[in-house]
């Protein structure tokens, strides 16, 4: 059986905050076409480990590949024209602009030429009922579509999702990951997911890394995460 190839490729991945340092040297790899999970305690530097990847945090690494292009030193908008796609924790929509002008600054950052929302909206049919309501008004639940949706428009490669069930009902949350594995078997999209949710975890992905004092420590099979121990040792507070 032929291994997939690696789509994003790290090695010796630092970086941190106003001097600060969290990322401690990562080593990852991620599989093209393959859904792969982060988790470990809060504070590790899971979402920082996120931002570094799509840019927005300043970080040096001996190896930061994508697609075979080395992103070291390219800015955010670089790599999203590459294909990479970023939902932050938290959403972070435009509160005032309608549900479709958001999705048009989401073909804005990717560089799509033509507006055409049908697929989101089919894998997302609230989205295509409120398009013209204003952002902001839409719950949370909406909102995390939306920032989804808003990502997807530009058809990504690779799908970064920073706690997407942070904050969210539990039908909404299940509903998410359903779509978003459902995307993988159709488009191959590639997905890093950073999780808490052991569950939508176990839903989701193929891979599970586990990080602490910012760096990746061992991998699991979701299966593992049955183990009761196995979560407590890599989650509990």
């Amino acid at each position: 059986m032929v291994e997939p190839t690696a789509l994003l490729s790290i090695q010796g991945l630092r970086g941190g905050y106003g001097g600060k340092p969290v990322l401690q040297g990562v080593d990852l790899d991620i599989r093209e076409g393959e859904i792969t999970a982060v988790i470990g305690r809060n504070g590790v530097g899971k979402s920082t480990l996120m931002k570094a990847i799509i840019g927005l945090l300043p970080a040096s690494a001996a190896t930061l590949r994508f697609k075979g292009h080395d992103l070291v030193g390219t800015t955010p908008h670089a790599r999203a024209r590459l294909g990479l796609g970023y939902v932050p924790q938290g959403r972070d929509v435009f509160p005032r602009l309608s549900v479709e002008e958001n999705l048009t600054v989401g073909l804005s950052i990717s560089g799509v030429a033509i507006a055409d929302f049908g697929a989101v909206y089919g894998y997302f049919p609230i989205l295509k009922e409120r398009r013209r309501q204003a952002a902001g008004t839409l719950s949370g639940g909406q909102q995390q579509q939306l920032a989804i949706a808003r990502v997807l428009v530009g058809g990504p490669a690779l799908l970064l999702l920073d706690e997407p069930s942070e904050g969210i009902q539990p039908s909404i949350v299940q509903d998410i990951a359903r779509i978003v594995v459902d995307l993988n078997r159709k488009t191959g999209l590639t997905v890093v997911l950073v999780e808490q949710n052991i569950d939508m975890i176990r839903a989701m992905a193929q891979r599970c890394y586990v990080m602490d004092k910012g760096r990746i420590i061992t991998e699991l099979t979701p299966a593992m995460l049955d183990d009761r121990d196995v979560v407590r040792r890599h989650l509990s507070v």
